[in-house]
């Protein structure tokens, strides 16, 4: 069985392009889609995905937040975070200090996602 791969985005086209990526990948499969952290926190726990996709910046609840939330229900949860270049820097910098695993910017690169989810 692959791995379990939970996108976490507030735009529906990112999550799709990341999506259409993850799927083509051979040993990954896609378990779910939250829309924002506090949605992303709660399918955590209810999917025990092995990989989180996780945008920085969306509503409600941030990534640097959500990720935070994650690591403290499971220490050993691997965390990626989507970055759009440019503008985020200090924020990507901040995900790595709080826990995250690796960043994958957009736009995205099929050869550098299959590295970066094939690492963890």
């Amino acid at each position: 069985m692959g791995k379990r791969v939970l996108l976490v985005d507030d735009s529906v086209t990112t999550a799709k392009q990341l999506e259409s990526i993850i799927v083509g990948l051979s040993g990954f499969e896609i378990v779910g889609h939250a829309k924002n952290g506090a949605e992303a926190v709660k399918m955590y726990k209810s999917l025990t995905p092995d990989i989180v996709c996780m945008d920085i910046v969306m509503p409600l609840m941030d990534g640097l937040q959500a990720t935070r939330a994650i690591l403290q229900l499971d220490q050993n949860a691997k965390v990626v975070m989507i970055s759009s270049l440019g503008g985020v820097g200090d924020k990507v910098v901040e995900a790595l200090k709080v826990g995250a695993k690796d960043v994958i910017a957009k736009p995205f690169e099929p050869e550098k996602i299959r590295q970066t989810l094939q690492s963890l």
